[in-house]
């Protein structure tokens, strides 16, 4: 186990790395005691129990996840013959409060079925690496490792596989439709509601903002890569009137259309006119046709 204590510097990074450990075998219990700062403890293999502030008892089987969180008293261990294999994490910073709003951390929810602890458990161990003495470059390497380490076990949570998500599939690929969120939900044979929930769920935004950032996200693809007037980019983006998708813009991104276009574009003076995106796997070759998105913005 190592324990480490970053400068004020660092905590304004966002995320900061206390400590870090690999332990394995039988292993003695942990607490009752309460922390003022967050852990992830990755049980990897093995099995063993948990007890909540509410003295509550859980049962712990591998692969899952502990989440430890400040002021929280909590205990824990594993089987007394079998023991278990866990990695832990501590870490703090103001960053913590989005993740926990985006749903990476799980206050209420301190023991997390995980559907593999391959990916959590490799981010540990390089920050154990990173953790060897004298390496000049130890805050910063493992605070960022925290962030990768968020990414990775909310990747991993089981049943929750953010990268197949029917939904958040069929959302990507109908969010630059003209269809509204009711729409979509009926599509997905949901509830308005349940879309909602749902999306929050596997992506932690709403159903508008994960909407809103592929279609901006298009936006920004075709002012840049293409000479096309920003009236156009609107409709292919699916908003008949440009004023609103100027303005929506310039909300979101901090800057109009033609601003970004200037800032971004590689135009070549007398080369070809552009009218659609080079596709990433022949980024010299044709480009690819747009499709047309949807002109509703609202939930």
């Amino acid at each position: 186990m190592r324990y480490f204590t970053p400068s004020p510097v660092h905590h304004r990074l966002g995320l900061v790395c206390l400590g870090v450990g690999l332990q394995h075998g039988p292993l003695d219990t942990v607490g009752p005691r309460t922390l003022d700062h967050h852990v992830a403890v990755v049980i990897s293999t093995g099995s063993g129990w948990f007890r909540s502030a509410d003295g509550r008892r859980a049962v712990v089987t591998a692969p899952a996840l502990l989440w430890l969180t400040p002021g929280v008293r909590h205990q824990y261990g594993p089987d007394r013959y079998h023991g278990w294999d866990e990695s832990f994490v501590a870490f703090t910073g103001p960053a913590t409060a989005t993740y926990t709003e985006l749903g990476y951390i799980e206050p209420d929810r301190p023991v997390v079925p995980l559907s593999d602890a391959t990916g959590a458990r490799a981010v540990v161990a390089r920050i154990a690496r990173a953790a060897r003495r004298g390496n000049p470059l130890l805050e910063v390497e493992t605070g960022a490792a925290v962030h990768e380490l968020l990414v990775a076990l909310r990747r991993a949570r089981a049943g929750s596989d953010t990268l197949t998500d029917p939904v958040l599939q069929a959302l990507a690929r109908d969010a630059c439709s003209p269809l509204s969120v009711a729409d979509h939900a009926a599509r997905n044979g949901l509830t308005p509601a349940a879309l909602r929930a749902a999306v929050r769920r596997a992506a932690g935004c709403s159903t508008r903002d994960y909407l809103l950032g592929i279609r901006l996200g298009r936006a920004k693809e075709l002012l840049a890569a293409t000479e096309l007037p920003v009236a156009a980019v609107a409709r292919r983006v699916g908003y008949d009137d440009p004023a609103y998708f100027s303005r929506l813009f310039a909300r979101r991104v901090g800057m109009a259309p033609v601003r970004f276009r200037e800032q971004e574009a590689r135009a070549v003076r007398g080369a070809p006119r552009r009218t659609g995106i080079p596709h990433p796997d022949h980024p010299t070759g044709a480009a690819a046709g747009a499709s047309k998105l949807p002109d509703h913005d609202h939930e």
